[in-house]
C-alpha cells in the first residue's frame, strides 16, 4: 500500500508516533532494516508480517499482563 493510502487508523491520533516507534523497536529485534524513506514498497512481505505480527503478539502480552496486575 502507498503512501497516503491507510485503511487501518488509530483509536487515539496522538499514539501514532508511539506506534511508528514501537515498529522500529520491534524491527530492529528482528534484525529487519526498515528504510529510513518510509517507504516500505522494496520490503518483502515476510519481514513486513514478522513485524506486524510481533508487534500483535507484544500488545497481547502487555494487555494480559495488565489483566492480571488488576
Amino acid at each position: 500500500m502507498g503512501l497516503g493510502q491507510k485503511r487501518n487508523t488509530l483509536i487515539n491520533p496522538l499514539a501514532a508516533q508511539a506506534m511508528e516507534k514501537f515498529k522500529y523497536e520491534v524491527a530492529n529485534e528482528l534484525g529487519i532494516q526498515i528504510p529510513q524513506s518510509g517507504y516500505y514498497g522494496n520490503m518483502t512481505t515476510r519481514d513486513t508480517g514478522a513485524i506486524g505480527g510481533h508487534m500483535v503478539r507484544k500488545m497481547i502480552e502487555a494487555y494480559q499482563n495488565s489483566l492480571v496486575q488488576q
